[in-house]
C-alpha cells in the first residue's frame, strides 16, 4: 500500500521582498532619527515610513540622545593625552593651593567626573572601567 502525499507549493520571495536587511549609513540614522523627534507621536510614522521597526527606531533615539549615533570611528571614545614636560622632581613639587587642583572630565557616556590632579593614573584607570565600560 503506497502512501500518498500532499505536497503544497512554496513561495519563494527575492530577498529585496521579504526579510531584507538594510544598512543605514550614519547620516541616514541621524536624518531619520531627527525626523521622528520633530512632532508628536511621530516615532511610529517615521518607522513605517522607512520600513523600520519602532524598536530599532528606539535603540537609535537611544544612541542619539547619548551622543552615540554615528560614532563607530571615535575610536573608543577616547581622545589622546598629551603631557608636556617631565614629571616634577621632589624638590619641584607643587604647593599645597596645587592640591587642591581639579580635572572636570565629561565622558562619551555624558557622565561628568571631578578628580583631584593628584589622582594616580590606575585609579584613574579603574574609575573609568566602572564609569564608562565598553
Amino acid at each position: 500500500m503506497a502512501c500518498a502525499s500532499i505536497v503544497s507549493p512554496i513561495e519563494i520571495f527575492a530577498a529585496d521582498e521579504i526579510g531584507r536587511r538594510r544598512h543605514w549609513s550614519d547620516e541616514e540614522k541621524i536624518r531619520i532619527v531627527e525626523e521622528s523627534l520633530r512632532g508628536f507621536r511621530q516615532g511610529s510614522a517615521t518607522a513605517r515610513r522607512y520600513g523600520i521597526s519602532r524598536s530599532l527606531l528606539s535603540i537609535w533615539r537611544r544612541e542619539y540622545r547619548s551622543g552615540t549615533l554615528g560614532a563607530s570611528g571615535a575610536g573608543g571614545g577616547f581622545v589622546p593625552l598629551v603631557i608636556a614636560g617631565a614629571p616634577p622632581t621632589p624638590a619641584e613639587q607643587p604647593s599645597r593651593e596645587a592640591d587642591d587642583a581639579r580635572i572636570d572630565i565629561t565622558l562619551t557616556n555624558g557622565r561628568r567626573m571631578t578628580i583631584p590632579v593628584s589622582l594616580a593614573p590606575s585609579h584613574l584607570a579603574a574609575l573609568l572601567a566602572v564609569l564608562d565600560p565598553r
